[in-house]
């Protein structure tokens, strides 16, 4: 059996303290090292801090964006790669040489490249580009790996794309869980407190990860995510209070039948790790599924209908979604 072990971490960043977060992160790296995995899913931008930076204006962002691949915590990831000889990801805010800002998750091999995904669906601020490309690269240990941050996920043409361009294992890191949904059925808000009382009251907390803010909605989509599109996904999240909201951890790693192979709903900083059975792979339904496409009937995907909204409009608009017009050429 190919084995590749690999490891998902959930952590309670600091609100735009790079040198705390990265100290979480090395520590981590060594965990995980200690364990035998190689490629190690860090959050969401875990290094700057995230729903905080939804509050900043032009400047406050400025203030926390780096370059990549040249910035110091590039450098530093891909030092510690090198160092450890795992893959790691992690996620920050990206000034590029154009002076625009991206949501972007960095992956440095012990090889020493680095890749960076920028978010495609990005929201979080009107001064925060979206990314324009997938990404999926080769990595050391024979398997090609992918990015989807958060609301990337949300989309299933963007979880097949990746797919179509080979990946094996989808990192996946997000900032999501306890969030104000608007949908009566999806996430909803978590009290603060009972972060706060944790320690004193673990069953309340861990109550709401596992319940339907947390894990019970993970559940509805992200399993079918790996099952349809033939990958294993590493599900990487933050966790505990994060400016009036409350990520909720719940850090996962699913094969490719969607099957999950490690999780926690635990109140606390965690890494879950698991043994990727790589021969899975060839014969496992979604990527059977995939070869029995029929692209010549996909051309209304590649189509706008008239109704389509930015990413930050649609993740923040509370207005009713009405059907799309009805596209041209025969019903």
């Amino acid at each position: 059996m190919a084995v590749l072990t690999c490891g998902a971490v959930q952590f309670h960043h600091r609100a735009g303290d790079k040198p705390y977060n990265f100290s979480v992160v090395e520590r981590f790296v060594e965990e995980a090292r200690a364990r035998g995995v190689k490629i190690l899913a860090f959050p969401e931008m875990c290094l700057t801090g995230y729903w905080h930076a939804t509050k900043l204006d032009r400047d406050g962002l400025e203030a926390l964006a780096e370059p990549v691949p040249d910035g110091p915590s590039s450098r530093r990831l891909r030092a510690l790669a090198l160092a450890s000889g795992l893959a790691i990801g992690a996620g920050l805010i990206e000034r590029g040489d154009d002076g625009r800002l991206f949501n972007t998750y960095v992956v440095a091999l012990p090889d020493g490249a680095v890749h960076r995904h920028r978010k495609i669906h990005a929201f979080e601020s009107e001064h925060i580009a979206a990314g324009d490309r997938y990404t999926v690269f080769d990595t050391p240990w024979g398997v090609r790996a992918g990015v989807l941050i958060c609301y990337d996920n949300n989309l299933v043409e963007n979880a097949r794309a990746v797919a179509l361009l080979g990946a094996d294992v989808l990192i996946a890191p997000h900032q999501t869980g306890g969030c104000d949904s608007r949908s009566p059925h999806a996430m909803g808000p978590i009290d603060p407190a009972l972060w706060d009382r944790r320690q004193a009251d673990p069953e309340a907390i861990e109550a709401e990860f596992r319940g339907p803010k947390g894990r019970e909605w993970l559940l509805r989509w992200l399993p079918s995510r790996a099952h349809d599109n033939g990958y294993f996904i590493l599900f990487s999240n933050g966790v505990g209070e994060d400016a009036g909201e409350v990520r909720t951890g719940n850090a996962m790693i699913l094969d490719p039948y969607g099957r999950i192979l490690a999780e926690t709903w635990k109140a606390e900083d965690r890494l879950v790790v698991a043994d990727l059975d790589l021969d899975l792979l060839p014969l496992c339904t979604g990527r059977r599924w995939i070869r029995g496409r029929r692209p010549e009937l996909y051309g209304l995907l590649t189509e706008r209908l008239g109704h389509e909204l930015d990413p930050r409009a649609a993740r923040f608009s509370r207005e009713r979604v009405e059907p799309p017009p009805k596209p041209p050429g025969p019903a």
